[in-house]
């Protein structure tokens, strides 16, 4: 097991609620204007370990979007909430039901949570969800150049890492060259939202088989940091989690939220088949 810090980690109650959907004409990167669904509300038939790719629809989110409606606490709970973390149904008719925190989408500012079907069923729009926030601050000890962000210890000690020769081994469904990413570059920081797989090169998309991304999978970003914000830097990498859907925007598609990063080669990508959330926890 890596050794960490997470004895000295503070567990914090942060809340949102249950989003509602948004939807409006998109222009698209082929200059077709489509209406589909899009961020927002309760997904009861779009769920990690589901592909990104196929859906009639734009940055959809699997699951449960929840936000909170105070633009001040909602800063809390999209930072604090990591992947992994425990999320509790606090109102309405499946009030203590438990979910999981799959990811976060920038821009939006989402939280999103896988809910087993039967709790979705008994959802609604504005419940309330309270998240037990707990992995920001998290540090490998014995590997200080690694940075760790929005991610939950339990998960990350059920990720299959492992030390070899001073490097970790990272197990992962996808790696991506830099060249595909687009929105969430520049952003200052990567403790909250995600970082976009453009997709307008389906056919190079096809040939490195991204287009095979599902939600849920821990992917690598090749030559790419999440230290200082999102940026390019050669033999960096970024192990993230998809998040939401394909876009039709240009910049835009599957999303990314960075779960460790490093500068000098101390993560080496290993792909596997089945790097996903849904396996490591158990998600049905």
């Amino acid at each position: 097991m890596l050794k960490t810090n997470e004895d000295k980690l503070v567990m914090l109650s942060v809340q949102g609620q249950i989003s509602a959907p948004a939807c409006q004409p998109r222009i698209c990167f082929d200059g077709v204007v489509r209406v589909t669904p899009g961020t927002g509300g309760i997904a009861y038939n779009v769920k990690v370990g589901d592909p990104a790719f196929g859906w009639a629809g734009d940055h959809v989110e699997p699951g449960v979007s929840s936000k909170n409606p105070d633009e001040r606490a909602n800063s809390g709970y999209n930072t604090l909430s990591c992947v992994g973390n425990t999320a509790y149904v606090i109102s309405g008719e499946a009030k203590g039901a438990k979910g999981t925190v799959t990811g976060k989408h920038g821009g939006i500012e989402h939280v999103l949570i896988h809910f087993d079907q039967e709790t979705l069923e008994k959802l609604q729009i504005g419940d309330k969800i309270q998240v037990r926030g707990y992995g920001q601050g998290l540090s490998l000890t014995d590997y200080p150049e690694v940075k760790v962000m929005n991610l939950d210890p339990a998960l990350l000690h059920k990720m299959g890492i492992i030390e070899k020769d001073g490097v970790l081994e990272v197990p992962v469904a996808h790696i991506v060259p830099p060249e595909f990413m687009g929105s969430g570059l520049g952003a200052n920081s990567a403790e909250r939202g995600d970082y976009d797989i453009t997709s307008m090169e389906w056919g190079r998309l096809q040939e490195l088989g991204l287009d095979k991304i599902r939600f849920g999978d821990i992917v690598a970003i090749a030559d790419s940091s999440s230290f200082y914000g999102r940026s390019y830097r050669k033999d960096a990498v970024i192990i993230g989690i998809v998040v939401h859907s394909n876009s039709f925007v240009s910049g835009h598609g599957p999303g990314v939220t960075s779960l460790l990063t490093a500068l000098n080669k101390k993560i080496r990508p290993v792909k596997v088949d089945k790097a996903n959330i849904a396996e490591y926890l158990d998600l049905k």
